[in-house]
This record gives structure tokens, sequence and C-alpha cells, in this order.
């Protein structure tokens, strides 16, 4: 295991919660192989947590080379536990300043509910834990036989923020795109807002699952990662796009507030640290937002300056800066029912 020091962070950014983002699906859809394709990725420290039901082909490698203490949830599935006790002494060990992580993934087993874990991850009692959304992976070669029987549509994409279509390459050339549409249908009946992104062997931009800092592995971390993709290369993945935008002065917080409520057309991700006017002077805020799960908390920050990202698959860029820049515009006047606005986004 890496015992090395935390990498430093931005001056003046202390880093208060640790995005935590479930994932789930059906016993076979792939939710290992994406796992294990994330944590191949360069560019961040990843936890994880891992549920001991049944057979875990996590690459032992790869988790050791991201992480300082890998942490097992024992007794089964998830949503059986008695209360989130163990789950969240996982989860404050995984979150701890020292290990200075970017986020932490909870796999379900195969039959645990989306929502319950969902759930057992928003309202843990850990300070330093914030929601990072729910990654739904379906088997596309096999849904109509596990998950759906065409009566009404799952409910487990309620939750969702982003659901995966894996395996879409052994689908029939002929018909895939039709199984494909049905099967988005089918997740649109419940859930209008989750990304759907169709691909194989579980290949998904990191970038739609939590922040890459660099292109590169962290100087202070075991090279397994990067020894293994030299062994066997990844193929390629839908890359993610990102739009940047930054403002001078302190926004309105109305304005945030509406952005992250109501996204561009196409935007999975939104983060940022916003400066807004407040009756007691100048306050910082640090956003997020995946999926349908947003979290405002207070940010310290040394001058009024505000910036955005947002990242998503085939963007029109144009429109999102637009809407970036919109959110970002200049407001002297403090706003109190704003900022209310703003702070019920809190977790």
């Amino acid at each position: 295991m890496s015992t090395s020091s935390p990498r430093e962070t931005t001056p003046g950014i202390h880093r208060a919660t640790v995005p935590v983002i479930a994932l789930t699906g059906h016993l076979g859809a792939g939710k290992t192989t994406l796992l294990n394709h994330l944590l191949r990725q360069p560019g961040a420290r990843i936890g994880v947590v891992i549920n001991d039901f049944g057979e875990i082909n996590v690459d032992a490698g790869l988790v050791t080379g991201q992480i300082d203490d890998p942490a097992s949830i024992a007794g089964g599935c998830l949503c059986c536990l008695e209360d989130a006790a163990g789950l969240d002494e996982a989860l404050a060990k995984l979150t701890h300043p020292r290990l200075a992580l970017d986020a932490v993934v909870v796999e379900a087993s195969g039959i645990a509910e989306p929502g319950a874990l969902a759930k057992m991850i928003r309202y843990s009692e850990v300070d330093r834990v914030r929601s990072g959304g729910v990654v739904d992976v379906v088997d596309a070669l096999n849904y109509f036989e596990t998950i759906d029987d065409g009566g009404v549509a799952p409910a487990r994409f309620e939750i969702a923020s982003l659901v995966v279509l894996n395996r879409c390459d052994q689908l029939d050339p002929t018909t895939r795109a039709e199984t494909l549409d049905r099967i988005e249908a089918r997740i649109r009946e419940r859930n209008d807002r989750a990304l759907v992104v169709r691909t194989s062997r579980g290949r998904i931009d990191p970038q739609l699952v939590y922040d890459v800092a660099s292109a590169d592995d962290p100087e202070d971390e075991l090279p397994i990662a990067a020894l293994l993709r030299e062994a066997g290369p990844d193929p390629r993945h839908q890359h993610a796009h990102a739009v940047t935008s930054r403002g001078e002065g302190a926004v309105d917080a109305d304005a945030i507030a509406r952005l992250l409520e109501d996204p561009p057309t196409g935007v999975y991700r939104i983060k940022g640290t916003v400066a807004v006017n407040t009756d007691r002077g100048l306050r910082g805020f640090s956003v997020h937002l995946a999926g349908r799960s947003t979290h405002v908390s207070k940010q310290r920050i040394d001058t009024p300056v505000s910036e955005l990202v947002a990242i998503g698959l085939e963007l029109d860029a144009d429109l999102v800066r637009e809407r970036l820049e919109q959110a970002l515009r200049p407001s002297a006047e403090p706003d109190a029912r704003g900022l209310r606005r703003l702070l019920q986004h809190r977790a």
C-alpha cells in the first residue's frame, strides 16, 4: 500500500468534503469492470468501499495503488444492514483529510437497491461526506431478461444520476440502435434528467464521475495503474467535454441557484466557487452538481472571484458558456431571498 503524504491542494482552497459515488447495477451488469476502468485512469486519488456479498473481482493491485487504506463492508447486501454504522465507519476512514482523496466509490452488491444506498450516503453522519450521485450500470444485452419485464419501468432509475448502458458491442448490429433506444425510453419513463451513456467494457470518462486533476498519475502514488495501462491499454472511451467561465466580483446567489436547479442541456456536472455579497459582507461558497444531486457549502475566499465548470457529453459549448456567464454576472447588492434559495441546497 502507498504510505505517501497527501498531495498539496490549491492555495486558499480547503477540501472540506469528499464526493461519495454510489455504483449500482444488477448482477453481471459490469459494475466492477467499470470500477476497474476508472481506477486505471490517471489524475485522481480514489477510495473504494467494496461490499463483501458474493465474489469480489476488483483488481486488488489497482485498489492498492489508488488508496492508502481500503475498507470493505461485511455482512451482505448494503440495504439489509440494520443501520449505516458500518458504511459510516468506512467513509470516515476514507474521507479523513490525511488521505486527501478526490472521491470515494461505494460498489454495492448486485441485489442492493440503488435508492437505499443513496440514502445511506446522503444521510451519512460523517461530516466530510457529500453525495456524488448514483451511477447505475445496465447490461444492455440482457436488459429485458433481467430487470425489465415490460410492465412498469424499473423504479431503480428514479434515483440514478448517470445510467451506463454497458455491453453495447455485444448487441446484434442490425437491431442495436433500436434496442438501445427502447432501453433509454424505459429509463426516461422514470427519470428524464439522468445522463445516459452507451458504452462497452465499462468505458466512461472519469470526468463524469469525479474531478480529474491532471492527465498524469499523482507523483506520490505507486505506479500500479500506470503499469497495468502499459500492459493492457484500455480501449478508447467516450470523452466528456468541459466548459469553464470566470467572473470578477460578487455574483447573484439566486442566479447560481437557478443554474444548479436547471442546468443547460447535456450538462451532467457543475462545480466551482462563487463569491456572494450578503448583509454580513462577502461570503464564498463551493457548489457541486452531479445529476440531480446538489451540494452547496461555505468556502473561504480571499478575493471576489467566481469560477464555474460545466461537464457533460455532446455539449453546445456556446450555449453552456452563455448560461455560465449569465450566472456569473456581477451583483453588488445583497439578495437575502436569493441567498436563502442557494442555501436550500446545503447538504
